[in-house]
This record gives C-alpha cells, structure tokens and sequence, in this order.
C-alpha cells in the first residue's frame, strides 16, 4: 500500500508522467452570480495524493473565507495541460485562472527562476530556506508582473542513480549519464563539464538504461522509486546535486477581481498549504530512500574531504555558466553572497 501511495503521489514532480495519469475535477460549489470570481486551478498533481487533498482544501476554505465570493474548481491529474508552455498560454488567455508549475514552467515567466537549481550550489534544505526567503520577493516582483505568486513549493532533491558506484566527479565521467529532455538547463551545466551525455526523457530513462544506452541518470529519489530506475541503477550518491522547485500562480486579471478585502485571508490560506508542502516532500523523499534501500539500492555516503571534491571541480565552473544566458548573473551573485555568509 505504502509503495502505491508513494508512486502515485511523487508523479506531480514531472510533467511527463501527467498525461498518463487518470483525472478528475473537484466538485464544483453552486455557481453564483454577480461578483463571484470564479477559478479554475489547473494541476498536474494527481487526485487522491496529499497534495491534492491539500488544493481541495485551498478551494473550500478560499470559499469559506469570502463568503462563497471566490468559487475555485480544481482540475486535478492535468486534465486541463500536462504541457507547462501550453498550461501558460492558457493562464494567460484567462481560459484557465490559476496553476501548479514546476520551477521549468516557473522560468517560462522569470527565467531567474532556474538560478535556484544551478547544481552544487544550494547544497540543503536550511540553505534553500535561507536562500529563498532572501530573493523570492526578486523571483516574485518579475513573475508578478503578469501574474501573482501564491505559493513556492519544493519538489525533491537531484541525486545521480548509477548502474557503477560514484564517489568523484571521475567515476562519473566514465559512464554515459542520461540527459533529460525536460530539464535542459541541467544539460547545459553537465556538458560543460565534460560529462557523457545521451538525450533521453523521464518515459525514456527505463529503456535506455535497460538497452544499456545509458549508464546514470540525475533524478530525484521520490522519482527514482516509483519508477524503478534504481532496479537497474542501483547505485544513488548520496549528495544533493540541485533542488527542483514548484509553485502555484494565479494571472493578474483575476487576482485583481478579488475584493483586497479578502486576500490577507486568501493569502493566509495557501502559505500555511505551502507549509504543509514543504513538509511533505522531505518525508516522501526519505520514505522513498528507505524503500530502495530495502529492494536492493546501494548508497555511497560521501567524506568531507569527497563532497568538497564535487564543489570544487564542479560547483567551481557554475560561477562562468551565470552568464544570463544560463543562469542570471545579477541573481547568481547574490544568492553566492548570502550562502557566503550563511556558511562561516
């Protein structure tokens, strides 16, 4: 039972994996007239999952909270776009009023976005906290431009799964690494550092494995275990190479619709939900580790001496990547003087 939840739940971190899910769409509250601001939330998250559960409630209490004046409908399992450029043009075409986005569908609005997974920069959870806490009014006042951010959400942490243990940027190096399609920033960093790349995607990763096309891949693990990569790569370093972010945005036309009055409230409701999904991803992910570590994953816990090793080789080439075509340099710079701080 356990394994089903967490297969079904962890799918809203990829896009690819939406379009195979089965939908629903969460009861509508009676329609109203008048000044009623209706929503229609598009989500790639599939029903029946915390995070589901947690936008059904979002709806309920946005209703409660303004008297029945804010009436949202949520489209779970992308019914409504499982493609995050063609769920923004419907953002923005007011077809659709709000959404859930993967830092990639993110970065379609502010491309500032992607510096945030920039790999071995941000190393922790306490270092994404900080670290976000101090731009997300910079990420927000360009994503606000058009539209209005409600909630950040992390989506899980990158690690490379191997079919050969990895230790050094050099066992690495000798194995063809899977670069995934949906995350080509990534792809970018990674060839600039001389690894072996062979296009793939999330649907592909299985079979290019299993073909022996590919040797690694970088995936997160609450993906990793549904998935089975690690039934084949059954080696993970244990050592975050980038978080993945998410959030939820609304376009400016409606949020402007709502009466001011209501949106301390509103905007009350979805950081405790944001709480709530923070939460949430670090126990899937150690949930996830803990099966694959009972079906046969193998983890390499890193020295000291071995993590700075990455930093050093690999981390040390991002600062020439922040070249605004990239990652932004102005972003890049300032986020390197708050983890400077943050770790003396």
């Amino acid at each position: 039972m356990k394994k089903n939840c967490l297969r079904h739940t962890v799918r809203m971190l990829f896009m690819a994996l939406a379009v195979c899910m089965s939908v629903s769409v969460t009861p509508l509250f009676a329609q109203r007239k008048g000044s009623v601001v209706e929503i229609k939330l598009a989500s790639i998250i599939p029903d029946n999952t915390d995070w589901s559960r947690a936008l059904d409630r979002l709806a309920k209490e946005w209703y409660n909270a303004t008297n029945g004046q804010v009436v949202v409908s949520v489209y779970h399992g992308g019914q409504l776009g499982s493609i995050e450029r063609d769920i923004l043009r419907k953002l923005k075409g007011n077809t659709i009023q709000a959404a859930v986005f993967t830092s990639a569908g993110l970065s379609l609005i502010a491309p500032e976005v992607l510096t945030l997974s920039a790999p071995f920069f941000i190393r922790d959870d306490n270092e994404l906290n900080y670290v976000l806490g101090a731009v997300k009014n910079d990420l927000e006042s360009k994503i606000n431009k058009d539209y209005f951010m409600l909630a950040w959400a992390k989506s899980g942490w990158l690690k490379v799964f191997s079919r050969n243990p990895v230790s050094v940027p050099a066992d690495l190096k000798t194995q063809v690494l899977g670069s995934l399609s949906e995350i080509p920033v990534m792809n970018t960093a990674f060839k600039s550092m001389g690894f072996q790349l062979q296009p793939t995607d999330y649907n592909g990763v299985i079979i290019s494995l299993n073909s022996g096309k590919i040797d690694a891949v970088y995936q997160t693990p609450a993906y990793a275990a549904p998935s089975q990569i690690f039934g084949i790569a059954k080696n993970m370093l244990n050592l975050n190479i980038a978080p993945i972010m998410g959030g939820v945005v609304i376009n400016q036309q409606t949020w402007r619709r709502i009466d001011d009055a209501y949106k301390p409230k509103l905007l009350a409701i979805i950081k405790e939900i944001e709480r709530e999904f923070s939460g949430a991803i670090t126990k899937l992910e150690d949930e996830a580790i803990q099966v694959m570590s009972r079906n046969g994953l193998k983890i390499t816990t890193l020295t000291p001496a071995q993590e700075q090793i990455w930093y050093d080789e690999i981390g040390g080439k991002i600062p020439a990547l922040a070249n605004d075509r990239i990652f932004n340099r102005s972003l890049y710079n300032k986020i390197d003087a708050l983890l400077q701080n943050y770790r003396k």
